[in-house]
């Protein structure tokens, strides 16, 4: 692992800071063991986050419990009042809490994603444009190259100087060799 503050290449993956210039590699350690996408901590007060299914098999539980509670006291007052509105008011509360309460939960359990899908949530690392400090190596995503060429390498070909004849000017040259034969 190279230091990405100065290119120094550590001694093992384990190192806390760099060697050469005392930069914090926790983060990049964190970065290679997740494949390039940093994690999502929360802080220790803030709730887990509740998946969809979770949700709406919540809200299908509240929604039958209510009705549990609701359609009796609605009943009682049916009873002692007589009243058309509050028959047709129970007879609602019963289909919509008792019918859509465990429709909510199996809709909710069939067909809402699970738990966080956490590579979709989080997002890939952008490197925090800072600016350079005086004295300072620029950051590069690579290490420096190394002082001394590769054994074998001769340096990169001029290739203004490579000369093929063109097709052209061979065939040019044939039909030139036919014309003198012929006169």
């Amino acid at each position: 692992m190279h230091c990405p503050q100065c290119g120094q290449q550590q001694v093992s993956e384990t190192v806390r800071f760099c060697s050469r210039c005392g930069f914090p590699l926790d983060g990049v350690i964190q970065l290679l063991a997740h494949g390039g996408i940093l994690p999502v901590y929360r802080e220790p007060g803030t709730p887990a986050p509740i998946s969809p299914r979770k949700k709406g098999v919540r809200q299908g539980g509240i929604l039958f419990l209510t009705g549990v509670l609701l359609v009796p006291i609605l009943g009682i007052l049916y009873s002692y009042s007589n009243s058309n509105f509050l028959e047709l008011l129970t007879a609602i509360a019963a289909v919509i809490c008792f019918v859509g309460g465990p429709l909510r939960m199996l809709y909710a359990a069939l067909f809402e994603e699970g738990g966080p899908n956490w590579p979709r949530t989080q997002t890939a690392y952008v490197q925090p444009s800072m600016p350079l400090q005086p004295g300072m190596p620029p950051r590069g995503a690579l290490p420096p190259p190394s002082a001394r060429q590769p054994t074998g390498w001769s340096g990169r070909p001029n290739t203004g100087e490579i000369v093929r004849p063109s097709v052209t000017e061979g065939t040019t040259r044939l039909l030139d060799k036919d014309d003198r034969t012929n006169h």
